[in-house]
């Protein structure tokens, strides 16, 4: 008779969810007992580098990824990048052991005490089954909630002993849509008020990534004959940044946003929230006269926008639809932005000529993952992102998701075929929360190159305190950390990279080794400012 574990392993198989990410504890051990052949456990050295390892691996294949965590410690462990994914609208199945079920009401060690409850409200269904056998048509119900927009993560507890009881008939494989078209009445209003505006602006967020709607994108530009904007702190590429009609990334503080709309009368944001703000600089959320329509597939973000009309649809599929209804502009294209000017080289580097000479290396299919958030603005200056799934970070704002993010995106860079090279630029503060990641990225001999401006410092912390006139903050000066020694003792390539040639030749090398190789760049230590 087949057993609860049986069964579920051949639900996964039918799922295509053959890769599990995980630290395994005792309450997981008799689900992963004799682990199947056809499966691939990707093993982190902690819960949390599990978690935005599974992230990174299921934005990249556009599929949800699997992983399993040790009860309420691990769930624990895990939860600053569970988070990350909730915001990233990352489709993941979460799973945890529980203690077994004889024993619940004593609340022995490792119970997790309300184990639906922990993760809340970071998931979109958190569930203890109720019976053994439930836990199939539970994972089928988990999937379905994980992938249905907004994506997002969800998560079951599953007591130890379940898996050798004897399981009901397997649950009937069924599917569900993950996209929706907008109201067709709606539609056609926004349509309108786009053609009959005098000079209107186009926002674009990371929903019109996840939809695979660059093209459409583009096309619903020029037919506009509209300047284009990034919505501010995105997590995902959003729209070819060599575009004469690019303008950047919008600021995300109130006011300044405001500052950058000013002129336009007609707003169209599509697949981000109404706004990202960070930190508060009070204002006006538009400029005076502009009104501000609002696309999204995330009923939420509808429902807390400050400002605004709202259509819920799929971006990918509004866009298109609206490229359907709207004639030409009659005006003259936006002109391209003068470029930057070349930097100086100095010694050490400043984070602007470290990211130009990143640029003038940068592979024409390379996919940047960024988790250093004093240097950002210099790393979008500098480095422009031009095709589709070539942009991933946190939209948390909470560090430690980069480093383990990038190995999961090589894995699935490796496992779909297409082998796209990967490269994480991740700040000498943000390379310690997850820095575990680097030892399965060795294991799994991934060409993964990591980039690390050296200022020894939380560069972004002091531009906040000056902002927010808060001195003397203690604990944000990093002495004393062996960024060489660490990476090396993880089994990773590593060699300091202080000029532009060293950077280029460093990678190289790298992205063309057989494991990961780490690059740290001594840059100066100036604060930017946050804005």
């Amino acid at each position: 008779m087949a057993t609860v574990r049986d069964t579920t392993y051949d639900v996964l198989r039918t799922l295509g969810m053959t890769t599990v990410f995980g630290n395994p504890g005792s309450t997981e051990e008799p689900f992963l007992r004799d682990f199947p052949a056809d499966f691939h456990y990707v093993h982190a050295l902690h819960e949390a580098t599990a978690v935005a390892m599974a992230d990174g691996y299921a934005q990249a294949t556009g599929a949800p990824a699997h992983v399993n965590l040790h009860t309420a410690p691990g769930t624990g462990n895990g939860m600053g990048n569970l988070v990350t994914a909730w915001h990233n609208k990352t489709p993941l199945i979460v799973t945890a052991g529980q203690q077994t079920r004889e024993m619940l009401l004593l609340e022995p060690r490792l119970t997790s005490r309300r184990a639906a409850e922990l993760p809340q409200p970071y998931v979109k269904w958190g569930y203890e089954p109720v019976r053994a056998q439930d836990i199939p048509a539970a994972l089928l119900r988990a999937y379905a909630t994980a992938v249905q927009p907004p994506a997002g993560p969800v998560f079951l507890s599953l007591p130890m002993d379940d898996w050798d009881q004897p399981a009901d008939p397997p649950p009937a494989p069924r599917s569900v849509a993950t996209r929706f078209a907008p109201d067709p009445q709606r539609l056609r209003e926004f349509a309108d008020m786009l053609a009959g505006s005098r000079d209107p602006v186009l926002v674009f967020g990371p929903g019109v990534d996840r939809a695979g709607g660059w093209s459409s994108a583009v096309a619903l530009a020029e037919r506009l004959a509209a300047p284009v904007w990034s919505a501010p702190a995105p997590e995902r590429g959003v729209f070819p940044e060599d575009h004469p009609s690019f303008r950047g990334v919008l600021p995300f503080a109130i006011g300044p946003l405001a500052e950058k709309l000013r002129g336009h009368d007609t707003v169209l944001v599509v697949g981000a929230p109404v706004f990202r703000y960070y930190p508060y600089v009070p204002g006006e959320h538009l400029p005076t006269g502009a009104r501000l329509l609002h696309v999204t597939d995330d009923p939420d973000e509808a429902a807390r926008a400050p400002v605004g009309d709202s259509l819920l649809g799929d971006p990918g599929l509004t866009l298109a639809a609206l490229l359907e209804l709207l004639p030409a502009a009659q005006r003259p294209p936006p002109q391209a932005p003068a470029a930057p000017q070349a930097p100086e080289v100095t010694a050490p580097l400043s984070a602007d000529a470290l990211f130009a000479a990143l640029a003038a290396h940068w592979p024409a299919d390379g996919v940047l993952v960024q988790e250093s958030p004093s240097n950002l603005s210099a790393l979008r200056r500098r480095l422009r992102i031009s095709r589709p799934s070539s942009y991933f970070t946190m939209a948390s704002g909470g560090l430690g998701y980069g480093l383990p993010a990038a190995v999961g995106i090589a894995l699935a860079e490796r496992d779909t075929g297409r082998r796209r090279p990967v490269v994480a630029v991740v700040g000498d503060g943000s390379f310690h929360y997850s820095v575990q990641a680097l030892w399965t990225a060795a294991r799994l001999a991934l060409p993964l190159v990591v980039v690390v401006p050296v200022n020894q410092q939380y560069a972004i912390l002091k531009a906040f305190a000056e902002l927010k006139e808060t001195p003397g903050v203690p604990g944000l000066d990093l002495p004393g950390l062996d960024i060489t020694a660490i990476a090396a003792g993880y089994g990773c390539a590593t060699v300091v990279a202080e000029t532009p040639e060293q950077l280029g030749a460093g990678l190289t090398a790298g992205l063309h080794a057989d494991g990961p190789t780490v690059l740290p760049v001594p840059i100066s230590t100036q604060v930017p400012s946050i804005l």
